[in-house]
């Protein structure tokens, strides 16, 4: 709908409209929504449950849909997109599965800051994807597109944000409240992790890969300011629940 309307008014260009169909197909990310759940007092849980479980299947559904969407022609190389995202998503879950019992009373004693150390590489992982977009000298965004994808991707967020809450607390859903945190923040995210390293495959040495990304660099920062500025309302709710007398 966000695509069909840019497109009709020409607000943005056309590399930029599919940059925002891009980004509806990505998975959820695996750690952001877990987190801002658990420090909501959500269901943190199902959070990490359908994180993990979302980032699993966007390995093989998100580029069969980004293809089906967008028309790619058929010489991408789904053998070799599938085995990267394998490499850097489902093998580090497996090597940490195995080797977390064998490890264990060690970071039970010595407790390495490893929240600290994932939250730098996450950093470091989103500052590299900015420099390799914005450092590209082919790129020629005017400000006012910079701006409308801006707008656009605070009010899509808003827009899910609400669309997810209202329809947890329905008679039709009727969540709890700390399920409905929980749908907010997994419906909502989207993960550039896993979505940078597929775009660079699927669109390696095309040109137009600088400004396919860019909806999602500016999306996945805005997940977490918003997440956060809304965590101590939605912390305020959640302690109202159990105030509540039967």
């Amino acid at each position: 709908f966000v695509a069909i309307v840019l497109s009709n008014h020409k607000l943005l260009s056309p590399t930029l409209i599919n940059g925002f169909i891009i980004v509806s197909c990505m998975p959820p990310p695996v750690s952001s929504a877990a987190i801002l759940t658990k420090a909501v007092g959500g269901n943190d849980a199902a959070a990490i449950f359908n994180s993990a479980l979302g980032s699993f299947l966007g390995i093989f559904v998100s580029p069969v849909l980004v293809l089906m969407t967008l028309g790619l022609s058929g010489d991408v190389p789904f053998f070799k997109i599938f085995a990267q995202l394998c490499c850097t998503v489902v093998m580090p879950i497996f090597i940490g599965q195995y080797l977390r019992p064998k490890i264990l009373p060690w970071m039970e004693e010595k407790k390495p800051p490893f929240g600290t150390i994932a939250s730098c590489t996450l950093l470091l992982i989103i500052y590299s994807a900015f420099c390799d977009t914005f450092s590209n000298k082919d790129i020629a965004l005017p400000r006012s597109e910079l701006l409308t994808v801006m707008i656009c991707v605070v009010l899509i967020q808003t827009c899910l944000l609400y669309t997810v809450f209202s329809l947890s607390q329905s008679s039709f859903c009727n969540f709890s409240r700390a399920d409905t945190v929980c749908a907010m923040y997994c419906a909502t995210h989207k993960s550039l992790t896993l979505g940078i390293p597929m775009l660079k495959i699927m669109y390696s040495g095309d040109p137009t890969l600088s400004f396919i990304t860019i909806p999602l660099l500016m999306y996945h920062p805005c997940q977490i300011l918003l997440g956060g500025l809304l965590a101590p309302k939605l912390k305020t709710w959640m302690l109202e629940e159990h105030s509540i007398p039967f």
